[in-house]
């Protein structure tokens, strides 16, 4: 089985290529970032994305898309980029999809900011979206569009709404800011109560379910929660932080509510267990790996 990975340089795309190369897929990487060393590589140009040459000269099994900007505050500083890499680089890569290859399976990765703050919990993928930023909307466009696909040409896709993903090469969000933090202060100050809940998973287990997406899921335009079902606070998790990482810090709390970031979150992923998923990495486990990672920088 072919794999092209776009996005391959990045966080989740990374990982996910490393992973499936290991398995023995065929794996073809695709990113804007310059590579001279590595085999079965596409450059692609970062201001004029055009993908119709990838698919009309390579035969690809499944397209994982990865690729995107992955920032509430950019989002809402820059709109108009937010919405050129979340969701007209979707189009795009579909529509080559359609011309060249429409056996082609297409992942798309969304987000639960798509979500918002639901009204209930453990979220479903029938709750209502109610995007708080541009990132959650664009997500949700795309989405979209994955869905228009399917219906309108029978492109097979779906989009998997990943959670609080972390791990090891993950250079920001909460982990990487609270490790830049211990490294010049002894107090901490984090936004919020430390109430807000998320359903971290690592990524690890994040390309286990991608693999399981691929060989199980219906590609119906469907959307899937890809998390573990679990709902820890940010307090809770920055004081495993603390412990694993260095005594002796306060941490504490400003009340203050970032724009765009939901309250709580914790998945419903009956679905994505039906399609054979097991978590493998606790939170305790992910984040002392993480701290390992960390250390060895």
């Amino acid at each position: 089985m072919k794999i092209l990975i776009i996005g391959s340089k990045g966080f989740i795309g990374q990982h996910a290529f490393d992973y499936f190369k290991a398995a023995g897929f065929q794996v073809f990487g695709c990113d804007v970032v310059t590579d001279y060393v590595s085999e079965d590589y596409i450059q692609i140009d970062a201001t004029n994305s055009d993908y119709h040459a990838i698919f009309e000269q390579h035969q690809i099994d499944v397209c994982l898309n990865c690729s995107g900007a992955a920032s509430v505050p950019l989002s809402l500083q820059f709109p108009f980029k937010d919405f050129n890499l979340n969701t007209l680089n979707v189009f795009k890569i579909l529509e080559a999809i359609r011309v060249y290859q429409p056996s082609c399976k297409f992942i798309n990765l969304s987000s639960a900011a798509v979500y918002g703050n639901p009204e209930l919990l453990p979220i479903n993928e029938k709750a209502t979206p109610k995007p708080l930023s541009p990132y959650g909307l664009h997500k949700l466009q795309a989405e979209q569009i994955c869905r228009e696909f399917f219906q309108y040409y029978q492109v097979a896709t779906c989009s998997l709404r990943i959670f609080s993903a972390y791990g090891e090469g993950l250079k920001k969000q909460l982990f990487w800011d609270l490790y830049q933090k211990f490294l010049h202060n002894n107090q901490i100050e984090l936004f919020g109560t430390g109430n807000e809940s998320r359903d971290f998973i690592h990524v690890d287990d994040i390309v286990r379910a991608i693999e399981l997406v691929i060989k199980n899921a219906a590609f119906h335009g469907e959307e899937i929660n890809i998390a573990n079902g679990e709902e820890f606070t940010i307090k809770y998790v920055s004081e495993l932080f603390h412990q694993n990482f260095a005594g002796g810090k306060t941490i504490s709390f400003n009340n203050q509510v970032k724009a765009g970031d939901p309250l709580n979150w914790r998945a419903d992923i009956s679905f994505l267990k039906n399609l054979g998923y097991r978590q493998t990495i606790s939170i305790e486990t992910g984040i002392g790996r993480y701290i390992d990672w960390i250390k060895g920088l």
